[in-house]
């Protein structure tokens, strides 16, 4: 008892009864430079950079015709693998458009038809061109028409790729925009609560890298310039 009647509270510690000391966990992701947590965008922009200026200098030095596949990839390897990450964490039903109207709804379908039915009008005009093309080139032998009709198609798997790959990307960045926004670091997001709950450093970094902004120009920009520089090159080739 104190003097003034209450009880005295005293410090377990001086008393001599034990305390419980917490240990503390060690960051897993301590090896993440600082400046890579604070500003992940900025990273993810200088990388970009660096790449695409390494795929023109390999069309300056022609190098060789298929590093323009690697240097693409490395050029959107971060954050093609940030916004897979986030992507698989993320389930369907928190991507639902709710708020969409029927008229939107309506819309987007229209669109994709015209879409397709262009894809199908540019495929018979490329069909029919090429088939004058390699009449005009080998004349009537059927071997070599078949011969140099198989050179096409082996020619035309990379512009195939390089446009599913395009697509792909696009569509991706359509999925980020709606799940975390246009902001470096986003405060208001649909991002599950649980993705790397346990690993703040790490979340942060790969949030920021996957923005739509950053994969558009990492994924979709640098194949546009590796196609028109490598790919559309090589077809010609082919042809001639």
């Amino acid at each position: 008892m104190s003097e003034d009647g209450g009880d005295a509270q005293t410090d377990p510690s001086v008393a001599g009864e034990p305390t419980v000391v917490e240990r503390a966990v060690p960051d897993r992701d301590s090896w993440l430079p600082s400046w890579l947590v604070a500003h992940p965008l900025y990273a993810g922009w200088a990388w970009t950079g660096f790449w695409a200026g390494l795929i023109v200098l390999d069309e300056v030095l022609d190098v060789a015709g298929w590093s323009w596949y690697l240097l693409v990839v490395a050029a959107a390897l971060p954050t093609l693998i940030s916004t897979v990450m986030l992507l698989h964490a993320t389930p369907r039903s928190r991507l639902r458009a709710v708020d969409a109207t029927v008229l939107g709804h309506f819309f987007v379908r229209f669109m994709a038809l015209v879409a397709a039915f262009i894809v199908w009008c540019a495929s018979v005009v490329m069909s029919a061109s090429i088939s004058t093309t390699v009449q005009s080139v080998v004349g009537d032998s059927e071997k070599e028409v078949t011969a140099l009709g198989f050179n096409l198609m082996v020619a035309a798997v990379p512009l195939v790729l390089s446009i599913l790959w395009m697509a792909f990307i696009v569509r991706c960045a359509w999925f980020l925009r709606r799940l975390r926004g246009w902001r470096q670091v986003p405060v208001g997001t649909r991002v599950p609560k649980k993705f790397l709950r346990k690993r703040p450093r790490l979340k942060r970094v790969v949030v920021g890298l996957a923005h739509p902004g950053l994969l558009l120009v990492a994924g979709l920009g640098t194949s546009l310039l590796a196609l028109f520089t490598n790919a559309v090159e090589l077809t010609l080739n082919v042809l001639g």
